[in-house]
């Protein structure tokens, strides 16, 4: 979350007028992200999520990503429910941006997540994916293999100023993912990037998943790998087998993943570490200037990818073989 875009009080005020969530009381923009411009609302009826969507999101794609979280609640995914106004609408547009007001969920994000939070979001995932079966839209992922070149190619001629040899880096590892991505694994709706700050828990039972505008149709077992990355690793950036152990086991308890999503496991975690590095990178050398964001660190998943580089086999991140006692 982020705010690229200034909202005056009046504007909202009046752009809230157009849905029963109550008279404003009071919002702050909030920080944390760097994707889409966030506000946390106070109104005579209690809480919401204001987000205007922005960068990669387009308004076409809102229709997915609002009915996704309208289709999981109602098959027991704890999501929030997009607030519809006097038109039906679910999103409308505000300050130039289309807008979507959000319940707000109860809990709060694991800052130092524990081996309980990486088996609740190993539950919560592929419960997730499970329900998602029979949603009916699709969606493209525009940030798989195919969209990760024109990422490369933008941010290429700056990378070396963040680490020398970072371009040749990059370089290399994305020409071996093009040659060597899974084409015919299992695929369905993921959500695309399910962070600790994207998962709300109460103790350690998840609460809610948040923040869907990366949601898809794409390869089941690659949202598995966006977790490994996003949970697995420790501040210092050392992998935890005990927390990878603790998501997997616990997702192979709803979903059993196939021998093949097994075996592609280390590719996929090498190229959700690619997606993210390159995303990363690409923000980091392009905030607008008097943007209210914290551009993340690209270097992290620098460290990240080569771990994923280095495994040997699915056992290096704690998964049994198959058939066997985890």
């Amino acid at each position: 979350m982020a705010v690229y875009t200034d909202v005056a009080a009046d504007e909202l005020a009046a752009f809230l007028t157009g849905y029963d969530v109550g008279e404003l009381l009071s919002y702050k923009g909030i920080a944390e992200g760097v994707e889409n411009s966030n506000f946390l609302l106070h109104t005579s009826k209690g809480s919401y999520i204001l987000t205007l969507y922005e960068k990669r999101v387009a308004a076409d794609d809102l229709p997915y990503f609002l009915s996704l979280m309208a289709h999981l609640a109602a098959r027991g995914v704890h999501c929030p429910q997009p607030e519809r106004n006097a038109r039906g609408e679910v999103y409308g547009h505000l300050a130039g941006r289309p807008a979507a007001i959000i319940n707000f969920l109860e809990g709060m994000w694991p800052r130092r997540p524990t081996a309980a939070h990486c088996a609740g979001v190993g539950d919560a995932l592929a419960r997730m994916h499970l329900a998602g079966r029979d949603f009916p839209l699709a969606r493209r992922n525009p940030l798989s293999v195919e969209g990760w070149r024109p990422l490369l190619e933008r941010a290429a001629p700056r990378a070396d100023e963040v680490q020398p040899g970072l371009r040749d880096f990059l370089s290399r590892e994305l020409a071996f993912l093009e040659r060597n991505w899974p084409q015919h694994l299992p695929t369905g709706v993921i959500h695309a990037d399910l962070f600790p700050d994207n998962v709300f828990f109460l103790g350690d039972e998840v609460s809610g998943l948040i923040d869907f505008p990366f949601a898809c149709n794409d390869i089941l077992a690659y949202d598995v790998a966006i977790c490994l990355n996003a949970w697995c690793f420790e501040p210092d950036h050392a992998f935890n087998v005990t927390k990878a152990r603790a998501l997997l086991n616990a997702y192979e308890k709803q979903r059993p993943l196939a021998e093949a999503e097994r075996a592609a496991l280390p590719l996929l975690a090498r190229g959700a570490a690619l997606r993210f590095l390159l995303t990363r990178l690409v923000d980091f050398l392009d905030v607008p200037p008097g943007a209210l964001v914290k551009p993340k660190d690209p270097l992290e998943y620098v460290r990240k990818l080569r771990f994923h580089q280095a495994v040997a086999s699915v056992g290096d991140y704690g998964l049994a073989p198959s058939g066997s006692m985890a």
